[in-house]
């Protein structure tokens, strides 16, 4: 299914990918030029608990880029994002391969977020 169908009002997603199930509300966005999804199916409950996750993890991690690319340019978006989903997994106790946003369900998403605004995710 088409972003323009999930995102009517967003014409810059029109022409990406999208897993749904209408009668569920629930869907995901795909990979780049794949129909790979990125994550899991999400309803609206989920989708508002993913976005808390972003809404305080996007910060620590872009922080970092900016902080470490002035010492270091070839410092980049990957390093800095995998480098704080490392570090979320293991204050979650999971496994990295699972510790990802698009990946969580409710229970995980209000864990990271708990995690996350102790302060602990900011250290090392």
């Amino acid at each position: 299914m088409g972003g323009d169908v999930i995102y009517p009002h967003r014409p810059d997603l029109a022409s990406k990918q999208f897993w749904a199930c209408l009668p569920c509300d629930a869907y995901v966005g795909c990979h780049p030029g794949t129909v790979r999804p990125l994550g899991r199916l999400a309803n609206a409950e989920l989708r508002r608990a993913k976005m808390s996750v972003h809404a305080v993890f996007d910060p620590i991690w872009e922080r970092r880029l900016m902080l470490k690319r002035q010492t270091d340019p070839r410092y980049n978006k990957g390093m800095a994002r995998g480098g704080r989903y490392k570090k979320l997994a293991e204050l979650m106790g999971i496994p990295r391969a699972e510790c990802h946003v698009g990946m969580f369900d409710v229970a995980r998403c209000l864990k990271a977020v708990e995690i996350i605004k102790s302060g602990a995710l900011e250290e090392a």
